[in-house]
């Protein structure tokens, strides 16, 4: 456990947001192994099956996210401010929340995933892989539900380390499964699937028996399993501002992915391998944000509002100083990157995804920006402003998707992007202004 109401700023954001990176690394590698050995065994359309079912699991996925950031922050304030009784009934709470939040999910995403993929115009010719695959993720929601609300606990105390472990040994049995199933047993997207979710139990197992084991403050016994409804009330008020600002963004992608998928499984693959790249370049940006979200909420539960400030300081340099480094690596290794993805017949898909990252290259210090500022409004509790942010980004990327690929290509997809970044950075930029001179 560490506090973060004390002692050097940077320190603490580097601390907290390095482990994170790996862990996010590590999440992420669930699904890049998954395309690269499908890519590489099962063909194009496989591939391209997942890359369309992707939305709709994001979607799902980060509302789960939102819930925990929500949680997480009102953790870290009770943390902060000494009340260990507060922060133990939110954590229960919030368990048990999660658990019929999933069962809620499971009953519904499992019936309605082929009409889903069908609305987003899915090729009929790769429908029912991805209908497959879909309903294999929705089996394993819960898992992905109580490791993000376990994490999250463990984060709040300052603990981001401990996650990334237990991701990084879920990751290495994610990869061997992946291998076993797809590239041995010829699976498919079905192996995939299953790997992904044994994958996920695993890490949330591994959180829940390390939090019984090793932190006394965290041990919940049988009988404080309960919900409280105050907190439930404030968890839920929070968290789903934030499920929505996460959903935010895959249901704009969705969107942005029914576009894609009109232009032809060729473009489909390419903007799986690109997107998938995009998701890795962010990694660090949303790492060190949520590394400012705890420090913020920690020290406005302190009271100290000095340090508060000064963490939106130290962030925002340090998210600027990724960015550059992001620009050069992205030029150095588009291309190696590409064909890592690419099976040997799919040279039109490399040339697309190369033209897209030297533009998104230079890109890629807007969202550091606008994550940075994201971490310190939510860490202040300010969460309908990024829901507002993230609104506006993902609206007006969809609009200029719609625009501009089916003339430009898959490279208007990137200005897009930057379009969209932009016009977020100018209404928090002004939103930031309007609560500094309260």
């Amino acid at each position: 456990m560490k506090k973060m109401t004390q002692g050097s700023i940077v320190r603490h954001l580097l601390a907290y947001a390095l482990p994170l990176i790996l862990g996010n690394f590590f999440q992420l590698t669930y699904n890049a192994v998954d395309s690269i050995i499908i890519g590489k065994f099962a063909g194009e359309g496989a591939l391209a099956a997942v890359s369309a079912s992707n939305p709709v699991m994001t979607i799902v996925i980060l509302g789960v996210s939102g819930i925990s950031i929500g949680a997480s922050v009102l953790m870290s304030r009770f943390f902060g401010a000494g009340d260990e009784d507060a922060l133990r009934r939110e954590v229960a709470t919030t368990i048990l929340f999660g658990g019929a939040l999933s069962l809620a999910v499971f009953a519904l995403g499992v019936p309605l995933a082929l009409p889903i993929l069908r609305l987003m115009s899915v090729p009929q010719e790769i429908l029912p892989m991805a209908g497959t695959y879909l309903r294999i993720i929705f089996v394993g929601f819960l898992f992905t539900f109580q490791y993000n609300i376990l994490a999250a606990a463990l984060r709040s105390v300052g603990d981001s380390r401990t996650p990334v472990i237990f991701l990084a040994l879920a990751s290495v049995l994610n990869g061997t499964l992946d291998a076993v199933f797809i590239a041995g047993l010829r699976w498919g997207v079905a192996g995939a699937g299953l790997a992904t979710v044994i994958a996920e139990a695993v890490s949330a197992l591994l959180c829940l028996v390390y939090m019984r084991r090793r932190v006394p403050l965290l041990r919940l016994r049988l009988s404080e399993l309960r919900i409280d409804r105050a907190l439930l009330s404030e968890t839920v008020r929070s968290g789903s501002i934030t499920a929505l600002q996460q959903a935010c963004q895959p249901v704009g992608k969705l969107l942005i992915q029914r576009a894609i998928n009109a232009q032809g499984v060729g473009m489909i693959a390419a903007f799986n391998a690109v997107s998938r790249v995009d998701d890795f370049a962010c990694i660090p940006e949303q790492s060190i944000s949520s590394g400012m979200m705890t420090c913020v909420a920690q020290n406005r539960g302190a009271g100290q509002t000095e340090r508060v400030r000064e963490t939106l300081r130290r962030g925002m340099a340090l998210e600027l100083c990724y960015g550059v480094l992001i620009c050069i690596v992205t030029l150095l290794g588009k291309t190696p990157v590409m064909r890592l993805f690419a099976a040997q017949d799919s040279e039109q898909m490399v040339v697309m995804g190369v033209d897209y990252l030297t533009w998104m290259a230079f890109f890629y210090l807007l969202p550091g920006l606008t994550n940075g500022i994201q971490g310190y409004f939510r860490g202040m509790g300010e969460m309908k402003t990024t829901l507002i942010a993230t609104a506006i980004q993902i609206s007006v990327r969809t609009l200029v998707v719609y625009l501009l690929v089916p003339r430009a290509g898959l490279t208007a997809a990137a200005w897009a992007c930057a379009v969209g970044w932009a016009c977020m950075l100018v209404y928090t930029g002004l939103r930031y202004r309007a609560l500094r001179d309260r």
